[in-house]
């Protein structure tokens, strides 16, 4: 089991919070798994506020919907992308939206990887378990200095 990476896990809809968390420990990924709610609270588990700097641990993982109350996902993913020791964090945007100008954007940003969410029940199950499996095991990461 992998335990010593977090995710951190943005999302609105308590039904698909509870289904990525699920399928991500159904297939043994048993990470400390962060959730936010909306876009604020995912910034606020990154950065301190008051001096802007990251919070340690960082996430080894952001799984990131992009219809956000508050901060809206293409602005959470801009800002992580903007800051020189979050931009490495790998970023899968898994959101319900398929504009184009969403995914365009999303990529822009310089996101990893761009999923919609599957209206399927099981599909969705097998689609966050793919995500932890890819990111967590088998994607390699730069190594990074403080």
């Amino acid at each position: 089991m992998l335990t010593e990476k977090k995710i951190l896990l943005v999302e609105d809809n308590p039904d698909d919070e509870l289904l990525t968390i699920r399928a991500l420990k159904k297939n043994n990924i048993a990470n400390d798994i962060i959730v936010a709610r909306d876009g604020v609270e995912a910034l606020d588990n990154l950065f301190d506020n008051d001096t802007n700097k990251v919070i340690d641990p960082l996430p080894t993982l952001i799984i990131l919907d992009l219809n956000l109350p508050k901060i809206d996902g293409l602005e959470v993913l801009k800002r992580i992308k903007d800051n020189d020791q979050t931009k490495y964090i790998p970023v899968v945007v898994l959101t319900s939206s398929d504009e184009q100008k969403d995914i365009l954007t999303s990529y822009g940003l310089g996101v990893n990887s761009y999923i919609r969410k599957p209206v399927d029940f099981n599909r969705f199950i097998e689609v966050a378990a793919s995500i932890g499996l890819y990111w967590l095991v088998m994607n390699e990461m730069p190594k990074l200095s403080n």
